[in-house]
């Protein structure tokens, strides 16, 4: 026997079970979760890139700032 007659029909497919895939976030104003990470990101770069200022220059952010 095939394993074709074992295989759902599209009439025994269930249709409950479906899932949609989430909304993506669109930019917004003001205070939401995308500015959120936005804003934490910039963040992560500007603490790496002030990491790699220290260590190119080999002084540290308060001799180069002056202070």
């Amino acid at each position: 026997m095939s394993e074709a007659k074992n295989a759902p029909t599209a009439s025994e497919t269930p249709t409950e079970i479906e899932e949609t895939a989430p909304p993506s976030e669109q930019p917004a104003f003001g205070w939401n979760a995308y500015a959120e990470k936005i804003n934490g990101r910039f963040a992560m770069i500007g603490f790496v890139l002030l990491l790699l200022l220290e260590v190119i220059t080999g002084q540290s952010f308060w001799s180069w700032i002056g202070l």
